[in-house]
């Protein structure tokens, strides 16, 4: 049975981080039970974009910062990195470091962050729906990799954690090929999988104690959560992470698919919970982002239905592109993956003929500029 730890942690003070840290590891096996000395470990945590901490876009430096000195009290050599949204070079990472806190981490701590934005592919036979992928070339150097995620909702997955989190082993503009390539849900989220499985993380850790709800995993707003969670299963933490927020895991497409694997089950009853009490934790009015509903229609009528394909194109949610708030950074229209954005007078116009509702777009702006509007048939339906 897959086990997943729950501790209460209600602020980012260090001393309760490493304390709830240190408790959430222990109940699944320690930290020397995945990691022996000299070994050199990825933590990949979620840094999607140049946000501060307080912001509760990307994982909290104070949960980075406990795990290093974990790692580096058993011998091992912690490196801190992850492949953001949009470009992928040292100049970008320099900044990101800066702004998410992590570079104050390294500075602290002595840990490496990495700055290599070499990219390799790799053979992956195994895979449902990806044989070949493209990957970070730090993933060849080091000997394990712990993710480390952020709490949140998302637009097109409705949840992201430890899986999705394994997105940003794909480096930097090839993350919008892939969006491209497999631009239904079913198919994407069947690919989040199969890159889940390639990393193989040894260890998964949620940073809980701050989450985000609605329009995530950038627009949305901060939410206490309270608790640090960890388990050596990805897959059964999402189950858990989602459950504890209100979401059943069965609207989770990255779960979906997971439990179609047999990778994990949708039911509680099959993961040992240990630590704190998931009663006093949960909370049943998580706001979820305005796409929500995005598969009704492929729920009802079937995944593989072209008559769902057409309604969800013209039914569902779409992109909304506020022109007060924008300031003409183009980030939209670059990092589009079906270019189905035109700036015109330095304001983003979209082609939703074009648009393959992945929201890379809301996802990546700077100033929250860009709004998910439900069509009148979805707000009627609510």
């Amino acid at each position: 049975m897959d086990k997943v730890s729950i501790i209460k942690c209600d602020s980012y003070e260090l001393n309760q981080v490493e304390k709830a840290l240190e408790n959430s590891l222990r109940l699944i096996g320690d930290l020397n039970h995945y990691i022996k000395p000299g070994m050199k470990v990825l933590i990949k945590c979620n840094l999607l974009m140049k946000k501060k901490p307080e912001e509760c876009t990307t994982t909290h430096p104070a949960v980075v910062e406990a795990l290093v000195k974990k790692l580096q009290a058993i011998g091992a050599v912690p490196i801190i990195g992850d492949s953001p949204g949009g470009l992928f070079t040292p100049r970008l990472l320099k900044g990101i470091y800066a702004a998410t806190g992590m570079a104050d981490v390294a500075q602290r701590t002595g840990a490496q962050l990495n700055y290599n934005t070499n990219a390799i592919e790799v053979s992956y036979p195994e895979g449902e729906i990806v044989k070949k992928l493209t990957v970070m070339e730090v993933l060849n150097e080091v000997d394990a990799v712990i993710t480390v995620a952020k709490l949140k909702t998302h637009g097109m997955t409705l949840y992201t954690g430890a899986v999705k989190n394994l997105f940003g082993v794909i480096p930097g503009m090839t993350k919008a090929e892939y969006h491209l390539r497999m631009n239904k849900v079913e198919d994407f989220t069947q690919a989040l999988v199969d890159i889940c499985q390639y990393v193989k993380p040894v260890l998964s850790i949620m940073d809980g104690v701050i989450g985000m709800e609605g329009d995530g995993p950038s627009a949305g707003t901060p939410r206490k959560i309270g608790a640090i969670l960890a388990s050596n299963n990805p897959h059964a933490l999402d189950v858990v992470c989602a459950s504890l927020v209100g979401i059943a895991p069965e609207r989770v497409p990255t779960i979906q698919r997971a439990v179609e694997r047999g990778l994990c089950s949708y039911s509680l009853d099959a993961i040992e919970l240990l630590g704190d009490s998931f009663d006093e934790l949960y909370i049943d009015d998580f706001k979820l982002p305005v796409t929500g509903e995005i598969s009704f229609f492929h729920r009802v009528l079937g995944s593989n239905s072209k008559l769902a394909a057409f309604l969800n194109h013209h039914l569902g949610p779409k992109p909304y592109f506020n022109h007060d708030e924008c300031i003409g950074c183009r980030d939209c229209q670059r990092y589009c993956p079906p270019m189905a954005i035109e700036m015109i007078n330095r304001k983003p116009v979209v082609d939703l003929k074009k648009c393959i509702r992945c929201y890379c777009c809301q996802e990546l702006c700077p100033k929250k500029a860009v709004e998910i509007r439900r069509s009148w048939f979805f707000k009627m339906f609510n």
